[in-house]
Parts: structure tokens; sequence; C-alpha cells
């Protein structure tokens, strides 16, 4: 598969096959690929969580948000959830700002994913003090992102955007729809 097929096919999934399990090796091999990628100034402050065990994964799908534009639905069912997560920290003590790293690891773990023929989420609205204290993270990490992974059980298509809305949508088939800005609204001197 080229770049632009990888790229294209990678996208935010939010409903997976549950009884799909990732192997912890899995999660290893997708974390080497952030740890691989660019860091600012290579400070390299970006550490990771890998859990793979419905207890654990159970612990932490309450403390994420979901699909925010999606008025009738809050979270995967039983079921459709998620079968592993990483979540994404910056260790305070190597850095005290991170600015793109997190964004960037991010990617890579879901480009990765998706050459595996697994999906995720990048999630950023997290009750942060709620997965702290669930997790036992330390204070000295400061939690940049959740990425959900599984496999998953849902299409989601990239759409023209038609007017100003940016807000994502279901149809009646649930097919999960993006819109996306043409190339002519954001290169500016095309």
């Amino acid at each position: 598969m080229n770049i632009k097929e990888l790229v294209s096919k990678t996208r935010s999934y939010r409903r997976f096959d549950e009884s799909h399990k990732i192997e912890k090796k899995t999660l290893i091999e997708l974390v080497d690929l952030a740890r691989m990628s660019a860091s600012g100034a290579n400070m390299q402050p970006l550490k990771y969580l890998l859990y793979n065990t419905p207890e654990t994964c159970d612990k932490i799908l309450p403390t994420l948000a979901w699909a925010g534009y999606l008025a009738n639905w809050s979270a995967p069912e039983k079921g459709e959830r998620p079968s592993a997560y990483i979540i994404i920290l910056g260790d305070r003590n190597v850095a005290e700002t991170i600015n793109a790293d997190h964004g960037i690891a991010a990617q890579s773990i879901m480009l990765g994913a998706t050459s595996e023929g697994i999906g995720g989420c990048i999630i950023s609205s997290i009750r942060k003090d709620e997965l702290r204290k669930s997790l036992k993270i330390s204070d000295r990490y400061e939690i940049m992102f959740v990425v959900a992974l599984g496999k998953p059980i849902e299409t989601v298509i990239v759409d023209e955007m038609q007017g100003n809305s940016i807000r994502y949508w279901r149809d009646a088939d649930n097919t999960h729809h993006v819109p996306k800005r043409s190339l002519k609204d954001v290169i500016l001197n095309m």
C-alpha cells in the first residue's frame, strides 16, 4: 500500500469487534513506530501506557468523550468497544512543554495500526483526573492523548465538504461520513 492509500485508509473508528484481541506485542510495535518519529529538539518526552485486558479497558472507556458531533451516541456499546488502548503521556521531568510530539506519535501509531489491519481513534477529550486516579498515573506525567484500538466494524467514508459544515455524521445504514475541505480550499496560492 502506498503512502496516500495508507493515509486515506487511516480513519477515526469508534466501533470495533470487541472480541478481537490485540496482542501486547502489537501495541509495543506501534509504540516503536511512535518512538522512531520526529520529536521537537529531539527531547523525546513521551511515555506510553499499554492496555489490552477487558478489565482495564473497562476502566478507561468511561473517562473518554466519544464523537461530540453525534448527538444521539455517547460511546461504543458493549461488544463494540476498543480491545486495547495506548495512553500517550508527556514526561514533565524531560520537558516542561510539549508542542507537537504527541500528535506526530499518535499519527504514527494510527498509520501502523492501519497497516496491521486494525483501526483506532485518537481521543483528546479525556476526564484526566478520573483516568489518572483509576490507573494510578503519577503527576509527573501529563496525559496527552488516549488512542483507542480495535478491529473496526464500521465503514468510514470521506466526503467532499458541502458548505461550511465540518461535522461528521452517520447515515441510516450507520456509515460514518467525514467531510473534508477541498485542496483549493486549503492551499492558499494554488
